[in-house]
């Protein structure tokens, strides 16, 4: 089963070189995209039986032992999140290849964005299961690359500008992790996680801390946790609706599955507990506090993105079995609903010629099926029963409570006010576009949406309604993937079945 291990990073990326020498046969180019991720689907979901039921899935490149050479892990938390990026990358692809040329116009180079968006995809389920920091960091860098050229696609003035911004912000960022990962080499001789977990427990407690800072620092640029979190709302709404969506779905989420993944196996034992909760708690109160005083959809949706990361941060912050269950249950839904909502905002965009509030009106009564689309994921966002948004944020706050403690007790009073007031956005922005009188911008009853597009959107809306009737085997993986990652110990047997050298 091992051997299956490699195809989540080769497929996309045999997938792009072939998209590139084809470019001129724009039907094989779709194709290929849809198959490659496709296939990766197939094979992250059988990763992620094997992992549940036997354990972690672990093979060496090139038959290279480790730690000398890359090795890649399948554990349940990683197979868990490449069936959620697939599953989503997939309807993200299906709903651009519906919008024609990708919403960048007709002398864009569209050649492009398949072998682009499909290295992105190889970029993320490399970071998923990099079994050493190096790699990760390999991972990270293929994504970026990737995400620099999407979000700058048709090359206008705004997206030159807001691209700018987020492609430096993502090199230092990458500096930064860079630089711990060299640290860490001299510290302990080694980057293979699993040899880390017990190499670390060794340095001097300061030592360890100031790596542990270091790579929090890296990673809460990626994941987009206040105060390190001013660059998102600037940079993606300008983007094209289906790279819009699959960033806020997934990229940021690469960057909290790396904080889950180092401190549970690099640094457990909540030593920044408290600095994490802190956190948290800021990032969902002014995420979400921005998004109040938004008047434009995507920059609303990109300012509840940043909020209800917050939530996976508190549940990492508690250390417990309950919050990093609930954090993990948080991540797989909130990757589908995010994405999910700029999709809409994307339809929005085509039915109504804008998404400014200001503008728009009457959507409800012109398009009664976009009202739906957009009104099951946003009650979802908001945690309206007994949706999974619901029962993933009453996990993480049950998880609070269960911690005692003043700091928790505050955070769940911070998580309680976010969801309101993610409840009170989602009625405004329902309100003013879909339920009152149309305005300006509102689009002629002759304009249809394309068929691909809203079935693509229609898909992920479906797929967030089905973690809610599957929320108990889902939170069952959840819970065990959890005790694994505090365990520590099925992580590095299965790197080392012999004991770490």
């Amino acid at each position: 089963m091992n051997r299956l291990l490699p195809l989540p990073v080769v497929v996309p990326l045999l997938g792009a070189a072939l998209t590139l020498v084809l470019g001129r046969w724009p039907r094989l180019q779709r194709a290929i995209s849809v198959g490659g991720l496709a296939t990766t689907l197939a094979v992250a979901a059988v990763l992620l039986v094997q992992a549940y039921r036997h354990g972690p899935v672990v093979l060496a490149i090139g038959g290279w032992p480790p730690p000398v050479g890359i090795v890649l892990v399948a554990d349940q938390l990683a197979a868990l999140m490449l069936v959620v990026s697939a599953a989503v990358t997939l309807c993200v692809l299906l709903y651009s290849i519906g919008q024609g040329q990708a919403d960048i116009g007709e002398n864009a180079p569209i050649t492009i964005y398949h072998p682009t968006y499909l290295v992105l995809t190889a970029g993320v389920t490399n970071a998923f299961l990099a079994g050493d920091l190096f790699n990760l960091f390999v991972g990270f860098e293929i994504l970026l690359a990737a995400s620099f050229v999407l979000i700058t696609l048709g090359g206008t003035e705004t997206r030159i500008r807001t691209g700018s911004t987020y492609v430096v912000v993502s090199i230092l960022s990458s500096m930064v992790f860079l630089a711990s990962v060299g640290l860490v080499y001299a510290a302990t001789g080694t980057l293979n996680m699993a040899q880390l977990a017990e190499r670390l427990d060794a340095l001097p407690g300061g030592v360890r801390l100031a790596l542990q800072l270091m790579l929090l620092l890296a990673f809460g640029v990626k994941a987009a946790v206040f105060p390190l979190s001013a660059w998102l709302p600037d940079s993606y709404p300008t983007a094209p609706a289906p790279v819009t969506a699959v960033f806020a779905g997934l990229l940021t989420k690469v960057g909290v599955y790396a904080i889950i993944r180092t401190e549970t196996l690099l640094f457990p034992g909540g030593q920044v507990g408290t600095l994490l909760l802190v956190v948290a708690g800021l990032t969902m109160l002014i995420g979400i506090l921005g998004a109040v005083a938004q008047s434009d959809m995507k920059r609303l949706f990109s300012f509840t993105l940043v909020s209800h990361i917050g939530y996976m941060i508190f549940g990492v912050g508690l250390s417990t079995l309950a919050g990093l269950s609930g954090a993990i249950f948080y991540v797989v839904h909130h990757i589908t609903i995010q994405t999910t909502l700029f999709l809409v905002a994307g339809l929005v965009e085509v039915r109504a010629g804008s998404t400014d509030l200001r503008r728009l009106g009457g959507l409800a009564r012109v398009a009664p099926l976009l009202g739906v689309l957009f009104f099951v994921p946003a009650m979802n966002l908001a945690g309206v029963p007994p949706l999974s948004g619901f029962l993933g944020k009453l996990g993480l706050l049950q998880a609070g409570v269960a911690a005692g403690g003043a700091l928790p007790a505050a955070l769940v009073a911070a998580g309680t006010a976010t969801s309101l007031l993610t409840l009170y956005v989602a009625s405004r922005v329902w309100n003013i576009a879909f339920w009152r009188a149309p305005r300006l911008a509102t689009a002629e009853p002759t304009v249809r949406l394309p068929t691909l597009m809203v079935g693509a959107t229609v898909a992920l809306v479906a797929l967030g309604l089905a973690l809610t009737v599957a929320a108990g085997p889902l939170f069952d993986v959840t819970a065990d993937a959890a005790a694994d990652l505090r365990d520590r110990t099925p992580y590095v047997r299965a790197v080392f079945p012999g004991g770490t050298p």
